[in-house]
């Protein structure tokens, strides 16, 4: 749509005010609201506000910035209608007083990453599982699951309802919710919608994430997607399926009808290139100190660093798709948590892929065994390594890795690092219940 468009659209949709989205370093939605008079004025020129309040955006001293909103992301928002009218949302990207995008908007980052894959003639599509715990807060925010059900479940708890409702509302914001089902743990759910290309799925992850902690907060509960508040029970991850088709015919660069696997060689490089790079890449799939107590054996959560078809216990599986729809032919990388900044991800996933295919990177044989249940011995005999176990060495990893640091850009990367160094250290220097009841009397 064009400007004329939408401003006829938001005088039937009844719109007074509109918020203007973006985010921020980690991911976190960030908006300033205008009136929906200011609106022609906001889509022709933008709208100014402090960058310097922002984390990882720019100095004090060059503080000044300004969004300009992408039409595509119109949309009202369903809880947000009172007699004076209702609310709108525009997701925006961010420029520089002298007109240019800025370096360091993760939205950016990824139409880089994006137009790198538009000239190698593909297009590149997503799909994220995003996973996420509801809480009770009737006495103070704590990890209190509202229910007790498990892995797919049949449910009529009020869980049932909230999911119905989230979907709804999600579906006002124009995105196609595939499934919705309760997870593993108890109080964890998920929601999965169709797959598009990697900016607008992007954008509907960032809604999702939006939606279902405005719908949660409705009922009186607390909707997180940290990916492990609870010990011993399942993480939340963010599965993400991939796929490249070729921007002129249409078609899925993945598939091959005639390989075991029905992948093609593009695929297999692709593949080895995520392979390569997963060390470098998973301070951003999974960015906080958190994230690493998911990543661990025995909660369905990947560390080893390989690929198989039916292998959940694999870094990157192949799924299991219909005869006849080489469409769905794609590959799912399984160590990202829904705590990351999804841009931020979907880039670097692209571009380790990318380096796959152009430096020809053949992958390892495929491994469909239980994983989990090999010995250490056995691992090192078949020299399988296993991704970073803390956010540090993460970190540590990412240094060295000059294609994922390229795809953040010198300015969030140097961000980021700082950032995550930071929280790296403040977590370092406390001192938790588990070390007194372990210590303290002992010693």
């Amino acid at each position: 749509m064009d400007s004329l468009n939408i401003i006829e659209k938001i005088k039937k949709d009844k719109v007074k005010f509109v918020q203007l989205q973006f985010t921020d370093l980690y991911g976190i939605v960030k908006s300033l609201t205008i009136p929906v008079k200011q609106l022609p004025d906001a889509l022709e020129d933008g709208v100014w506000f402090d960058g310097s309040s922002i984390l990882g955006f720019s100095r004090i001293c060059e503080s000044d910035m300004y969004l300009k909103p992408d039409l595509d992301t119109y949309a009202v928002i369903p809880w947000l209608h009172s007699e004076y009218g209702n609310t709108a949302r525009f997701i925006c990207d961010v420029y520089t007083p002298d007109g240019k995008p800025f370096e360091g908007d993760p939205r950016f980052i990824l139409k880089k990453a994006i137009a790198e894959a538009n000239k190698m003639g593909f297009t590149f599509n997503t799909g994220p599982e995003m996973e996420f715990f509801l809480f009770k807060t009737d006495n103070g925010l704590s990890p209190l699951p509202h229910d007790t059900a498990g892995y797919f479940d049949l449910t009529t708890d009020e869980a049932y309802d909230i999911r119905r409702e989230m979907s709804v509302a999600l579906e006002k914001f124009g995105i196609e919710i595939e499934t919705t089902h309760h997870e593993v743990a108890i109080g964890q759910h998920e929601i999965s919608f169709k797959y598009s290309d990697a900016l607008k799925t992007a954008d509907n992850a960032i809604t999702l994430r939006f939606v279902v902690k405005a719908i949660a907060q409705k009922h009186g509960l607390h909707a997180t997607f940290m990916p492990k508040p609870i010990a011993g029970v399942n993480g939340s991850g963010m599965h993400v399926h991939q796929s490249l088709f070729d921007i002129k015919t249409g078609k899925n660069v993945f598939h091959k009808e005639k390989d075991e696997y029905k992948l093609s060689k593009i695929a297999y490089n692709y593949i080895a290139g995520q392979l390569a790079h997963i060390k470098g890449m998973s301070a951003v799939l999974s960015p906080t100190v958190n994230s690493y107590k998911r990543l661990v054996p025995g909660y369905e959560a990947p560390v080893y660093i390989c690929w198989g078809r039916t292998n959940r216990s694999a870094l990157i599986r192949v799924p299991s798709s219909f005869k006849g729809n080489p469409d769905s032919t794609r590959v799912e990388i399984r160590s990202a948590d829904p705590s990351c900044n999804i841009y931020l991800a979907f880039a670097v996933m692209l571009k380790a892929g990318l380096e796959g295919i152009r430096n020809n990177l053949s992958a390892p044989k495929p491994l469909e065994e239980d994983l989990y249940l090999f010995s250490n011995e056995k691992l090192k005999e078949m020299e399988i390594d296993t991704i970073p176990p803390t956010l540090w060495q993460a970190l540590r990893m990412l240094k060295k890795d000059k294609i994922i640091r390229n795809a953040l850009g010198k300015h969030t990367f140097e961000k980021y690092l700082e950032a995550k160094t930071r929280e790296w250290d403040e977590y370092s220097i406390q001192v938790t219940k588990w070390e007194l009841d372990k210590y303290l009397e002992i010693y």
